[in-house]
């Protein structure tokens, strides 16, 4: 009875599911250790460096996902208030700015509580959100960090959306 309490306590790994993912879209990746897949997704503005994570203890799959670029310590706070304006508009997921270095990094979650199991659609949905949220506010903490504007501003030019076709 033992071997098959200890068989059913044992989770999946939803990294196996990632790999797969990054695989079929042809991106570059490393199973660095059992609980973690790091990745290099090339963006229309930068190259985007994506940990996925995979936290049995608390049954959840955490992805982060950065820029090559390290914001200054002169322009920390002003970013700090850009991040809060971004979080202020995403349903899911989160920015946050390293203390340490000045790193920006966009990070989110996928709960698997309960022995859920994730899927290819849920794997690959946690990280095109990743790519998509850090590609969609590059611009904004560009001007932020190399324009010296403010968060508001920078947020507001950034975010227009053309139509129709020059």
């Amino acid at each position: 009875m033992a071997l098959a309490q200890e068989l059913d306590s044992e989770l999946p790994n939803p990294l196996d599911r990632v790999e797969r993912v990054a695989e079929r879209e042809r991106w570059s990746f490393d199973r660095t250790n059992p609980h973690e897949v790091t990745m290099i997704v090339e963006g229309s503005w930068s190259d985007l460096h994506l940990s996925m994570n995979w936290r049995e203890e608390v049954e959840t799959l955490h992805v982060a996902c950065g820029f090559d670029a390290k914001v200054p310590s002169a322009r920390r706070e002003e970013m700090a208030r850009l991040a809060a304006l971004i979080n202020a508009q995403l349903l899911h997921g989160h920015f946050d700015q390293w203390e340490a270095d000045g790193s920006l990094v966009f990070r989110n979650n996928l709960l698997l509580c309960g022995g859920a199991e994730a899927n290819d659609a849920q794997c690959e949905t946690l990280i095109r959100l990743a790519i998509d949220s850090c590609q969609r506010y590059f611009p904004a903490i560009q001007f932020v960090v190399w324009a010296g504007r403010s968060a508001a501003e920078a947020l507001e030019s950034s975010l227009f959306e053309t139509m129709g076709e020059a």
